[in-house]
């Protein structure tokens, strides 16, 4: 198995810089007890013994939460999609930690330039869109209602501007993706702990996608058992991970002519483009929910499970497509059924109080970008040693509550460093790489390890209140 790269080579940060936690954005209220009718006291129901953490486990059991208690974001903001302590069917949550810096500015960047996605339109819970549906305003109701005699040319109808995807249905999406997603159970040595989660067949002879963070709970010497949409079921071995980017390699042991997933482009999806995501919500295989793709760049930077000093950092695609514990290492798929995407986190519930928080989806969760994973999972099935995208700058974190951040300053940068080679210096404020939006710390982390190491971007800073561009040319992680 790998070593975990030291997560801070290309942007890294002091361990005496760590700013305070990023403040709540806002109050979302779900309903305001004001506003309920007077209730009479529900029935108490007998005592339950507390639940028996497990020493070894990285989990903690889910609180109870009011359901008119209004709910903001706390920390933390974002939390990996751990199971349920396995075997256990009693959904637990995983131990919190707080992503560093102040709160990440919502990406403005939508598909970049690098290509056009699907244009598909999907309406959830229904097997497909009427083709009308393409058509906008009074102009289809003109053009469908044909003239008096009720009937209607179906040449004089314009189809042009309809996508031959918007009339794809989820059940044929589903069909075609769903022999290619597994459930992946992985249990430390001692049987002492475990989880479930999913995963993503890459060849016929077993390799399988997945995040680290399904994987980890074996360790070295613990067991990973795969389970196929067919029923069947195969022992895997850990072939490589990547704790950096939160990405897996397994292979399943004595299969063959397996199906494969069909890889599609991340860099080519765009928001509002319909998806459907696969995986084992809770350990329930076959899963298929279904929404659009919300937001592109949402920067996620978040704590290892096993090591709190290191973090995981991906650019992540958000979506609205119901994702649970258990779709981590799920596929994320456009219309033409190709994986866009690795289902990997999500956003929680809070109370005002900071605690009681909901394990499960609220409609944001957040994938990692397939076009980003592929390149590290080449390098894992290759054997060789794993690199990313090195920019080497400090960027400042020692910001105040009231501080209003728009990009990221520049505090320091590396002698001979890709920054110091394209002309970043100190003081530089960043607010984009390659048009992805940079709006703080954490989006310049995720915005980095979006490239690879060697390619060459355009970016925009702010120097002495005058914005200009400058080309980087990036280092390497392993140099």
């Amino acid at each position: 198995m790998s070593e975990p790269n030291p997560p801070f080579d290309h942007t890294r940060m002091r361990p005496s810089d760590q700013p305070e936690p990023p403040r709540p954005s806002g109050t979302l209220p779900r309903g305001s007890a004001a506003s309920q009718p007077p209730a009479q006291p529900p029935a108490q129901p007998p005592a339950q013994p507390p639940a028996q953490q497990d020493p070894h486990s990285t989990t903690q059991p889910l609180p109870q939460v009011r359901a008119v208690q209004p709910v903001q974001p706390v920390q933390p903001r974002t939390q990996r999609l751990e199971t349920q302590q396995f075997p256990a069917v009693e959904p637990q949550a995983p131990a919190p930690g707080a992503p560093y810096g102040p709160p990440p500015v919502p990406a403005g960047r939508g598909g970049g330039g690098r290509g056009r996605g699907l244009a598909a339109g999907v309406l959830v819970g229904a097997l497909v869109i009427g083709g009308a549906a393409g058509l906008g305003g009074a102009a289809a109701y003109d053009q469908v209602a044909g003239d008096d005699t009720g009937e209607v040319d179906a040449g004089e109808i314009d189809t042009s501007g309809l996508d031959p995807l918007d009339l794809v249905s989820v059940n044929s999406v589903a069909k075609q993706v769903l022999p290619v997603v597994v459930k992946i159970d992985a249990i430390s040595s001692d049987e002492s702990t475990g989880g479930s989660g999913s995963g993503i067949v890459l060849s016929e002879d077993g390799e399988i996608l997945t995040n680290n963070h399904v994987v980890e709970p074996a360790g070295e010497d613990g067991s990973l058992t795969v389970y196929f949409d067919d029923g069947s079921t195969a022992e895997a071995e850990l072939i490589g991970t990547d704790p950096l980017t939160d990405t897996a390699l397994i292979k399943a042991e004595d299969v063959s002519d397996l199906k494969t997933a069909k890889v599609g482009s991340s860099d080519k999806t765009e928001v509002g483009q319909a998806v459907v995501a696969v995986g084992s919500p809770y350990g329930l295989q076959a899963t298929v929910t279904a929404g659009i793709v919300s937001a592109l760049h949402r920067p996620i930077v978040m704590p290892l499970a096993t090591d709190s000093s290191q973090n995981s950092v991906y650019d992540a695609i958000q979506t609205d497509a119901a994702i649970n514990p258990g779709n981590s290492g799920g596929a994320l798929v456009n219309m033409a059924g190709e994986v866009v995407g690795i289902n990997s986190s999500i956003e929680l519930a809070r109370g005002n109080d900071g605690g009681g928080g909901d394990l499960g989806s609220i409609g944001i969760g957040y994938a990692i970008p397939i076009d980003n994973a592929m390149p590290i999972i080449d390098q894992i099935r290759n054997g060789e040693d794993v690199t990313h995208a090195r920019l080497g700058v400090y960027p400042r974190t020692d910001y105040d509550v009231g501080d209003v951040v728009h990009g990221a300053e520049v505090e320091d940068v590396e002698e001979d460093s890709a920054a110091e080679e394209a002309g970043i210096e100190d003081g530089d404020i960043i607010t984009s790489i390659g048009g992805i939006h940079v709006g703080s710390p954490n989006a310049l982390l995720a915005a980095v390890y979006a490239f690879r190491p060697d390619e060459e971007t355009d970016v925009q800073l702010i120097r002495d209140g005058e914005t200009e561009t400058v080309q980087v040319k990036f280092g390497s992680d392993a140099e």
